[in-house]
């Protein structure tokens, strides 16, 4: 049976969702989670946008095995020279080059000709085939592109070395059977196409990315892009765990079939779900909490009878287990270090550490700890994975519909010295905030973005999870807080925040 190769944009497209911004550490973990998935290639960033981008694609060059780890590039020479020093150490390594091609971009956006892309084409591609056996080229805006000049850059893409051909549907705006004739064109037009790989990269704006992508391999791709969840860019893009699925799904039919551990599709969505801060809505397919809920008396009478008659899957196929495993205060640093690996999370002695001092903790105010709570505490150690200019030490809250509201703080620097503060405010939140403001002087520059709360769990004493998003001009950092208190958390997640901001304009400072 065809295979489908499954390329992963998560970290790399998915990451330029509004509102996103991913440390080091958390790229690491979500990298290693698409290798135990089965990807065939990782897309983990476009090293040149930051010396934290780069050290990122550097890292996962160095830690992740299996999966291509493919580095993303302009068209332009020295942008493939800088990225090969982030990806050589790859134990698997390729190139994605793009440039436009459709005439509206051309034009409008780089101020081209057809004519003067064509030479960019051939020179770059060329350029980094020098450095590895695996270049991808993608014409952007390929749906949108003249066909004749189409084909005639992918052959010079070919006969300079590319060995992946990527059409993208940068803008969502193709139809499936339109996008699948597209496909049956180049494959009849283009020359040397048998030489390379057709690979596809649709968007979702018209809601069409999965289709699309399905109807693309059904007309001769062999390889699609994709992100978990479907995050990305204004609309996202095609979501991974739905294409994978689809296909296991209806395999018999479509004739092709993926290497995607399908066990691993829900813990990955769930990891990157919580380390980006989007929550799943709870209708998404496949992984969404409503997927195998069944409220219809009539549906619920089929599925007790059997479980195929209103599900198309069955929920353990894609790593759905409800089954609760709880934790408590006599649980030892292996138990707590299997159950984070069952997550789909691996932990250094350092991070392992770390995490059982937060767990003993929450075992003082809960006495039992589901493997929903401890998953929090993964998530939260790994945002903080910067060095923590502040540390909250104390809060103190008066709050209700009798008197004003009034948050007191007390705050550990860096230096070890205690800061206190108390304000008032528009609610606890606010009076939390302000007291903060008031005695870090970094907030200066900083407005908040976006504040979200979830309860971990549906039980009483749920763990609060706060995740606060700061904006400083163009740049956005999150923060996550845990904690049995919501204010607690969300005071957490407010400084921890505020760490992210200070970190990274200390290392623009020193780069």
């Amino acid at each position: 049976m065809r295979r489908i190769r499954i390329f992963d944009t998560t970290l790399r497209d998915g990451e330029q969702t509004p509102g996103v911004n991913l440390n080091i550490q958390e790229k690491v973990d979500i990298a290693k989670q698409l290798a135990r998935l089965g990807v065939d290639v990782i897309e983990p960033g476009f090293p040149l946008t930051s010396p934290g981008d780069f050290e990122a694609v550097q890292r996962i060059a160095r830690e992740v095995e299996g999966p291509y780890i493919c580095g993303f590039s302009r068209a332009i020479i020295r942008d493939i020279d800088e990225t090969w020093k982030a990806i050589k150490d790859a134990q698997k390594k390729c190139f994605h080059i793009f440039i436009s091609s459709s005439d509206i971009q051309i034009k409008h956006q780089l101020g081209k000709t057809e004519k003067d892309v064509l030479e960019i084409v051939k020179s770059t591609v060329y350029h980094a085939k020098q450095y590895t056996d695996e270049v991808e080229y993608s014409p952007m805006d390929a749906s949108r592109t003249r066909l004749e000049f189409l084909y005639e850059v992918i052959e010079a893409a070919i006969d300079n070395g590319a060995t992946v051909i990527n059409i993208p549907d940068t803008v969502g705006y193709a139809t499936p059977i339109e996008f699948g004739e597209l496909i049956q064109k180049i494959r009849k037009n283009v020359r040397n196409i048998d030489k390379a790989i057709i690979s596809v990269h649709c968007h979702n704006d018209l809601g069409m990315a999965v289709a699309n992508s399905i109807v693309a391999a059904m007309n001769g791709a062999q390889q699609i892009e994709c992100t978990i969840n479907g995050v990305g860019e204004r609309a996202g893009n095609a979501a991974l765990e739905e294409v994978v699925t689809h296909i296991a799904a209806r395999k018999d039919y479509l004739g092709f079939e993926t290497g995607i551990d399908l066990s691993q599709l829900y813990k990955t969505s769930k990891i990157v779900s919580r380390y980006m801060g989007i929550p799943i809505p709870v209708n998404k397919p496949i992984v969404g909490k409503n997927v195998f809920t069944h409220e219809s008396g009539i549906h619920q009478d089929g599925v007790l009878k059997e479980r195929s008659t209103y599900e198309v899957i069955d929920p353990r196929l894609v790593g759905r287990d409800d089954s609760v495993i709880l934790l408590g205060k006599h649980s030892g640093r292996h138990a707590l270090k299997v159950e984070a690996e069952k997550l789909g999370y691996d932990l250094d002695e350092e991070r392992l550490n770390k995490l059982f001092n937060d767990f003993k903790k929450l075992t003082d105010v809960k006495k039992n700890v589901t493997t929903a709570d401890l998953e929090s505490l993964i998530i939260e150690s790994a945002a903080k994975a910067v060095e923590e200019a502040y540390v909250l030490e104390k809060i103190r809250v008066v709050s209700g519909n009798i008197e004003t509201p009034s948050a007191k703080v007390v705050i550990k620097d860096s230096k070890g010295n205690l800061l206190e503060a108390e304000q008032t405010g528009n609610g606890p939140v606010d009076a939390v905030f302000k007291a903060i403001n008031s005695v870090i002087k970094e907030t200066e520059n900083l407005t908040l973005y976006k504040y979200s709360v979830s309860a971990v769990t549906e039980e009483m004493e749920s763990l609060g999870e706060v995740s606060v998003t700061l904006r400083e001009k163009e740049k956005l950092y999150t923060g996550i807080g845990t904690h049995t208190d919501i204010i607690t958390s969300s005071a957490i997640a407010y400084i921890d925040a505020i760490n992210k901001a200070i970190a990274a304009n200390a290392r623009a400072q020193k780069n």
